[in-house]
């Protein structure tokens, strides 16, 4: 193959977009996704088929993963990360950040590994990190933050959220304005859904993390479902819209259910709607059964350029 055919090659990619606590509820007032408008493709009900816009595939995704008890962040997304099912390891589903025993499984199995390991690169986290982060090692670290230093891959900063190559956690940064950040813009979903999709044409793999919809199931807080749950959508729609989806794969996961039933602080039992876009989204939406099948699908995409 000469170089300029090498060159012309058109490489897949996958953007994942993570979104905590986001489970598959019923259709009641209790669930806030069936209650507020412009929600799609967010809002997945129990005994529903969905209307999922952009040609979308579902799959209603197991979080519990065959062990007793609600479904918790650290042991989920350990899940996610690596293809290997946390909560059966420990025998138990673990809340809050990593333990050890879950590190050790991140730090062999990382997504970002396994993928350095194939060769297949560039890959990226988009979510920038606070100077707080950088002028200390804090006391624990997500699943993410393991995943990356697994692979020895670059954290993105607020340089790099200020020249429009990253997001917030918040991608409308008020957050970040509240905290009295300078310099800092305020975002719409339509801007930072246009970002994401560009940080995601550079990469072969690209990841973005939200975690706002989980706090709000916490918090019972309606009123600000009312203020994030479009917000969401719209960065989700917007992404979609502004990959080429002839070569790239969008997926949508979550951890655990939460936000879909504010009748309760808890985690719910719910599955999670894992949601796919493009390049072979029916086979692979087809793959994902449990949280645990996540990263062998993504891996399985990438590999078969």
């Amino acid at each position: 193959m000469s170089a300029l055919q090498s060159a012309t090659l058109i490489m897949n990619s996958v953007l994942l977009i993570f979104i905590d606590g986001l489970g598959i509820g019923q259709r009641n007032k209790d669930n806030p996704l069936a209650q507020i408008p412009d929600v799609s493709p967010l809002a997945v009900f129990q005994d529903e088929e969905p209307e999922i816009p952009f040609g979308g595939f579902l799959a209603r995704t197991d979080a519990c993963l065959g062990i007793e008890g609600r479904p918790q962040s650290a042991s989920g997304q350990t899940t996610i990360l690596t293809g290997i099912n946390a909560p059966q390891k420990l025998g138990f589903h673990k809340q809050g950040f990593p333990n050890q025993a879950l590190r050790e499984v991140i730090n062999e199995h990382s997504i970002f590994l396994q993928l350095k390991q194939l060769g297949i690169t560039p890959n990226t986290f988009v979510n920038a990190y606070t100077p707080q982060f950088f002028n200390g090692p804090p006391r624990w670290k997500s699943a993410t933050t393991v995943a990356m230093e697994a692979a020895e891959m670059k954290f993105r900063d607020l340089d790099d959220l200020k020249n429009d190559d990253a997001l917030f956690h918040d991608f409308t940064n008020s957050v970040l304005i509240a905290r009295g950040a300078e310099d800092i813009a305020l975002r719409t979903p339509v801007e930072a859904g246009k970002i994401l999709a560009k940080i995601a044409g550079d990469h072969r793999f690209t990841l973005y993390e939200y975690f706002i919809t989980d706090k709000t199931g916490h918090d019972q807080d309606f009123n600000l479902a009312q203020r994030v749950l479009p917000a969401l959508a719209e960065l989700v729609r917007t992404a979609v819209e502004n990959v080429d989806l002839k070569t790239t794969t969008v997926l949508i996961t979550s951890d655990h259910g939460n936000i879909e039933d504010l009748s309760k602080r808890n985690h719910t039992l719910n599955e999670v709607p894992t949601v796919v876009w493009g390049r072979n989204a029916a086979e692979t939406a087809l793959r994902i059964k449990s949280l645990a099948d996540v990263t062998p699908a993504i891996v399985n995409l990438l590999q078969n350029d």
